[in-house]
């Protein structure tokens, strides 16, 4: 699931986000929230105690990652992806409504092989 993030964020938006859209996409996956093994990569605010209690609090296990490390961090290859997409069309976003939209759009077509990729 796709979050659209406002401002900068910090702990308390993050575990949001876990809440509203990590959880939801297991259920919906049809994946235990104990058989994941959900990766971050140090960024301060994925490594916070409401974080660190958050995911043992609903028993996930996470994988220490590099901060920053694009060339092992598999999301940087579909962030890639969704900016070539994005710039295909033929006319810029008028704003970041119509930007939003097109994120939208276009993330629900990446599909799981190309994830796998």
């Amino acid at each position: 699931m796709l979050a659209e993030v406002e401002g900068k964020m910090n702990a308390e938006q993050y575990v949001d986000i876990l809440n509203d859209h990590l959880l939801p996409s297991l259920a919906e996956s049809g994946i235990d929230e104990e058989d994941i093994i959900f990766q971050w990569d140090n960024d301060p605010k994925h490594t916070s105690r409401r974080a660190r209690e958050w995911f043992k609090e609903h028993n996930i296990n996470v994988l220490d990652w590099p901060a920053q490390s694009p060339d092992v961090n598999v999301i940087e290859h579909l962030w890639g992806m969704l900016k070539k997409k994005l710039q295909a069309y033929e006319n810029p976003p008028k704003g970041v409504w119509e930007l939003w939209e097109r994120v939208a759009v276009e993330w629900g077509k990446i599909t799981a092989e190309d994830c796998q990729k």
